[in-house]
């Protein structure tokens, strides 16, 4: 065997121990950032001439590199959207690029793609879409969002024509996440922002914003985007009312749950997403509360014909393949992406092994905890509760506390590897946000939080 076969077969041996050892461990040191300067001080430039060596390389990672990012899975990270994939989930990301599938064309990657089919097949189920919707996994929820806004665009030109070259306008509310706003500016088209301080877009108010703009600002609406889980405060849109007016006024209409998709599979807040399966098209992020690593996005249409139409791309080196086997369902064919890895794949295990009903489970441990923190909040005279526990999401704050006293207190944690809690905004007054994804969290975790705001 050749020296540089024995060397990378010692590497796969610690890259395995270190994956493994990192899988089993569900309370991870809560790593902190450092600056640039700082890091390349320690390590040193990389990549040289001759190359390090990978050992050296791995070590510099494992000891060095990886002590400052911040795991997504801490039971104790409450901020932003944290994460909490499935050790089966995980493990089989390493299969997923272990395999080096292709997974854009059916030729390349049919077994693949059908395993991230089955489990897109679950995710559709759930919204209540009529038959014939489906859907294909993206980079995340952005690039989701990106390629049901462009397919409404493109349906919207297609039903007005002579509207080839008009720039184009869609509404949302502001509480919206924000790369709605982002993506029009990557579509060059306009935004149209209702104002809504509860973060919460009505029926009504759309009506009333559409009957307010001028007719030709009316004539280049092609989608209205709700949200069905605010980022902020875990609010769900009047996605019922607001299907209504999109269905009367015959607009695109898209509903953003790449966070709080996950919660249509829990029983206790399903009602509150009644109206979706009026929707054209749903955003859901797998890796936030459906226990997938990073990326995992997904994109579903009631109508694939009309994405197909918008995204699939033509060339000869394309055309060449018409054996009977390599016909099938092109994810290329559905969003923005050609070149695209099987990001449903660890999805697709983790269901397989565990179950739709474990799924449910974690889900709902995730509302519970959201519960259980506003309720502990609500016992200490220190403390006020902004507004109840909204899908996982509870806003609070400390009593005479200003925003600096927030950001102390949120170091103060973190820096000494105890929890990651960051505050917020909740009508222009700083607040304390919990979000509550990981199932592995528990009551003493709430209450030891709650006890350094004492």
């Amino acid at each position: 065997m050749h020296t540089i076969d024995i060397e990378l077969v010692e590497m796969t041996l610690d890259v395995m121990k270190y994956a493994i050892d990192r899988i089993s461990n569900v309370t991870p040191d809560l790593g902190s950032p450092k600056k640039e300067e700082e890091l390349l001080r320690i390590v040193g430039e990389t990549i040289t001439p001759e190359g390090i060596g990978g050992e050296n390389a791995f070590q510099l990672f494992r000891d060095v590199l990886v002590k400052a990012t911040v795991p997504i899975d801490h039971p104790r990270h409450l901020a932003f959207v944290p994460a909490a994939p499935t050790r089966a989930a995980i493990m089989f990301d390493l299969v997923t690029s272990a395999s080096s599938i292709h997974g854009a064309y059916w030729m390349e990657g049919a077994g693949g793609i059908f395993c991230e089919n089955q489990a897109m097949k679950w995710l559709v189920s759930l919204t209540g879409l009529p038959e014939g919707a489906f859907g294909v996994f993206t980079s995340g929820g952005t690039a989701a969002n990106l390629s049901a806004l462009v397919t409404a665009r493109q349906e919207w030109r297609e039903q007005h024509p002579g509207n080839d070259h008009t720039r184009a306008l869609l509404i949302t509310s502001t509480g919206a996440h924000s790369s709605i706003k982002s993506m029009a500016k990557v579509m060059d088209a306009d935004v149209h922002l209702v104002n809504s301080e509860d973060e919460f877009l009505s029926g009504d108010q759309l009506r009333s914003a559409l009957r307010e703009l001028s007719e030709s600002d009316r004539n280049r609406v092609f989608a209205v985007v709700a949200t069905g889980g605010t980022t902020n405060a875990g609010i769900i849109d009047d996605l019922r009312g607001i299907a209504g007016v999109c269905e009367n006024e015959k607009i695109w209409f898209h509903v953003d749950c790449a966070y709080g998709g996950g919660a249509l599979a829990a029983k206790s807040v399903r009602h509150l997403f009644n109206g979706i399966e009026k929707a054209d098209s749903i955003t859901i992020d797998p890796h936030k509360w459906l226990f997938s690593p990073y990326d995992c996005g997904a994109v579903i249409y009631k109508d694939l014909e009309l994405a197909r139409k918008a995204h699939s791309q033509k060339g000869a080196y394309l055309e060449i393949f018409k054996d009977e086997g390599a016909q099938g369902f092109n994810p290329a064919d559905y969003q923005i992406q050609l070149t695209r890895r099987l990001r449903g794949m660890p999805l697709w295990f983790s269901l397989a092994m565990h179950g739709t009903n474990k799924y449910r489970k974690a889900i709902e441990r995730g509302i519970k905890l959201a519960k259980i923190a506003a309720d502990k909040v609500k016992e200490k005279e220190n403390l006020e509760l902004i507004r109840p526990a909204s899908l996982s999401v509870v806003l609070f704050k400390r009593k005479g506390w200003t925003f600096e006293d927030y950001r102390d207190w949120t170091y103060k944690n973190h820096n000494s590897g105890f929890a990651l809690v960051t505050p917020s905004l909740w009508k222009g007054e700083s607040v304390i946000r919990f979000c509550f994804i990981n199932p592995d969290t528990t009551k003493g975790d709430i209450d030891a939080i709650l006890d350094t705001l004492d």
